[in-house]
């Protein structure tokens, strides 16, 4: 089948054997997320998963980068927007992650280069994970005054409260072999390798029968208490609208368009 669009930022396709590929597809601003893309992501679902034989879905990132968290300049745009816009806005961000987490089929991230804010999410809702030696990971928001809660409880599920409580305060980058260390990634390898590493995990997983396949994911997920219910969700999708909406918020996302330290920081002693 040859590449379908959705709304020009996230491509996907579906071979013969059943594996889909969905692919982010702002290269240029290094993946970072806007609406429209929140809105291919959701349409890529909707179609792939009205595909009879769908197997495995294999997210990737087109360029340099996996995904390089929220578009700045959107997240300010929106943030000026009224208190509908932005739960709208939220809403729409964590049913796009929630939904990836609960397809019932095996789902593959492939990340190479930048993988920050909502990249994490994305790659803490997939099922399997290998990371290029060259990737590069970091829970950004609260460094422009904004807050990953539509994105904390699929994190605590893949690294744990404790690093999350690290790494998500810090806002710091670490690398592949941390994220291997701490259960992020499962797998690291040669930039130049990932396609092939890929290749050969999708093939393991063809060889399961799929509906063994399906019922171990889910019950998996139900077991663990990995499913967000609708109470929580909605709360989190409040809380992440309001703090977009905040003046750190906008005082951060100028800092980060201008291109300065934003006013809080204090500077060196």
């Amino acid at each position: 089948m040859a590449n379908e669009v959705g709304k020009g930022t996230v491509l996907w396709d579906l071979d013969a054997r059943g594996v889909a590929t969905v692919t982010l597809n702002r290269p240029k601003v290094n993946n970072a997320y806007n609406g429209d893309m929140i809105a291919g992501l959701h349409e890529a679902m909707d179609t792939l998963g009205a595909k009879p034989g769908l197997r495995v879905v294999v997210m990737r990132g087109n360029g340099r980068h996996f995904q390089a968290g929220a578009d700045l300049e959107w997240i300010s745009a929106v943030g000026r927007g009224s208190a509908d816009e932005n739960e709208r806005a939220s809403r729409a961000t964590a049913e796009a992650v929630r939904r990836l987490g609960a397809l019932p089929v095996p789902t593959v991230a492939l990340v190479q280069g930048g993988c920050f804010g909502g990249g994490t999410g994305i790659v803490s809702v997939c099922d399997i994970v290998v990371a290029a030696d060259n990737a590069v990971f970091a829970i950004t928001e609260a460094r422009w005054g904004l807050m990953a809660g539509i994105i904390l409880p699929q994190l605590c599920q893949a690294i744990g409260v404790r690093n999350v409580r690290r790494y998500a305060l810090t806002c710091e980058r670490f690398g592949p072999d941390v994220a291997l260390r701490i259960g992020f990634v499962h797998e690291v390898c040669k930039a130049d390798e990932l396609d092939a590493v890929g290749a050969r995990i999708v093939d393991g997983l063809l060889m399961n029968a799929p509906g063994a396949t399906t019922s171990t994911k889910l019950r998996t997920l139900q077991v663990a208490g990995s499913f967000i219910d609708d109470g929580l969700f909605r709360d989190l999708v409040h809380e992440h609208a309001v703090t977009r909406m905040s003046a750190e918020a906008a005082e951060g996302t100028a800092s980060f368009l201008e291109k300065r330290p934003p006013k809080w920081y204090p500077g060196k002693a």
